[in-house]
């Protein structure tokens, strides 16, 4: 059986500084690369762990493995030294875009234990919701304007999405574009409090409210039609994750380790230059 790979020696080339180390005692880590080809393999096909191809190794290696570098942050800190490495070679567009998508959850993404384990910082729903269309997990994202991603957070479905603005604003971008979800007083004084421009519209129930109050509505919020059009940035960002069909469907128990796979995605995306 012939695998179809997806990272480059290029690719490879700019990853392998970032991976962990060797530990000083005990056992060597297997290959890394073979590794993260595993983990790749299992969420662009959506297939089960025990189906992973002999060429790519041991299925329980690459679960154990995308497990604990989600416990200790290792896939975001690997995310934040290619982020980094773009900043410094001038390769992020800091025009950025923020949205969210639903993602349908599989029957086997239930299951897990009702409370997430502390030490392991899973959410106690485990990023789980239930609305009319069943099961569903919610990825929040931020994208340059290139289209590839800069920071993204996992609730459950039914979530809104101005809770989880600051969890994707880490950086300090010169623009933010998002659509009317975002249009709060909390958020506008979060971007002009860092002096980062907003670009979002107003929806008609706060544009009635505000001229309903007269001079006390005080004056409308600048707004850059212009710019906005670029917004779809994010969008074709989540087109871009969505190619991977166990991300386009959940069927992970815990929120971390499926956050952990949109991490490595993240990766693999800004690493193809």
């Amino acid at each position: 059986m012939s695998v179809r790979l997806v990272i480059t020696d290029a690719m490879w080339g700019r990853i392998e500084p970032l991976m962990p180390a060797d530990p000083v005692r005990g056992r060597r880590w297997a290959d890394h690369r073979r590794t993260l080809e595993a983990i790749a393999w299992k969420y662009r096909t959506c297939s089960p762990w025990r189906d992973l191809p002999e060429e790519l190794g041991s299925f329980k290696t690459a679960h154990k493995r995308l497990i604990r570098w989600a416990v200790d942050g290792t896939w975001a800190r690997i995310l934040a030294a290619v982020l980094a490495a773009a900043d410094e070679s001038d390769d992020i567009g800091w025009t950025v875009s923020v949205d969210s998508t639903v993602c349908r959850a599989h029957q086997h993404a239930a299951g897990a234990r009702k409370k997430g384990a502390s030490d392991r910082a899973e959410p106690d729903d485990h990023g789980l919701g239930r609305s009319r269309g069943g099961l569903s997990t919610k990825v929040h994202l931020a994208s340059d304007s290139h289209t590839r991603p800069l920071a993204l957070h996992v609730t459950a479905g039914q979530a809104g999405d101005a809770p989880a603005f600051e969890a994707v604003m880490a950086t300090h971008p010169e623009a933010v574009l998002a659509d009317r979800a975002y249009s709060s007083r909390a958020i506008r004084g979060h971007l002009r409090h860092r002096g980062i421009r907003a670009v979002i519209p107003q929806p008609s129930d706060q544009v009635g409210h505000r001229l309903r109050r007269g001079h006390a509505g005080g004056r409308p919020p600048t707004f850059d039609a212009e710019a906005y059009k670029q917004r779809n940035a994010v969008e074709r960002c989540i087109n871009r994750f969505k190619q991977w069909r166990g991300l386009a469907l959940r069927t992970d128990n815990l929120a971390i380790a499926y956050q952990a796979a949109l991490h490595l995605a993240a990766i693999l995306i800004r690493a193809r230059r």
